[in-house]
């Protein structure tokens, strides 16, 4: 937590010293007041953490993936006061994307919504082992599947068997409960096995 003084919020750089050397947890509470350096600081960190997430979330090529990032961190400049220490900054940071990403893309539902409506239909499809080109195609489709899965199964699909970060962390830093989030990486699970059984010559 930041220092205070008559009610102020103060940096907890240390005098002469550089953003560099402080802590994550430092680094947000300067964030906190105003301290850009710290929040350049915190980018430098995490920017390629946070690229990865949003590039497994959406896509690489994803022309809206800079613009999330940049907003990313703007929120974490406006709300960096409200951290509570209840995860990692890097975890705090990524629920942010996350609540980011669902705003700025609520345009693309009902593309995803078609896409998913068309993968399933591709996968009720039984291949022939002699249709090599038709069962390719198929493939190709459902590697796509992550993507067309809700926002709250893909955030926590990502976060907890790609990024490896811990359940009851994710729970934490998106701020529901650790059963909800057992449940959701459970139908997530399910959902790509399925796509993929299905997917079986």
């Amino acid at each position: 937590m930041p220092m205070t003084s008559k009610g102020k919020l103060l940096s907890l750089r240390p005098t002469g010293g550089a953003v560099s050397a402080m802590s994550d947890e430092a680094l947000l509470a300067a964030c906190g007041t105003g301290d850009m350096a710290a929040l350049d600081a915190l980018f430098e960190r995490f920017h390629v953490a946070l690229y990865r997430f949003l590039g497994r979330l959406l896509s690489h090529d994803h022309p809206a993936c800079d613009d999330l990032v940049q907003a990313t961190f703007l929120e974490v400049r406006r709300v960096a006061r409200t951290f509570r220490g209840t995860s990692s900054v890097k975890t705090w940071i990524l629920g942010i994307a996350s609540n980011v990403a669902r705003h700025e893309l609520r345009g693309e539902r009902r593309r995803r919504t078609r896409h998913e409506d068309y993968v399933e239909r591709l996968s009720a499809v039984s291949v022939r082992p002699d249709d090599q080109a038709e069962h390719r195609e198929l493939l190709a489709r459902v590697a796509d599947l992550l993507r067309t899965l809700p926002h709250e199964l893909q955030v926590v699909f990502i976060l907890c068997d790609l990024e490896d970060v811990p359940g009851t962390e994710v729970a934490r830093a998106l701020g529901v409960p650790e059963g909800t989030i057992w449940r959701r990486l459970h139908v997530a699970r399910k959902t790509l096995r399925a796509a993929l059984g299905a997917d079986e010559p």
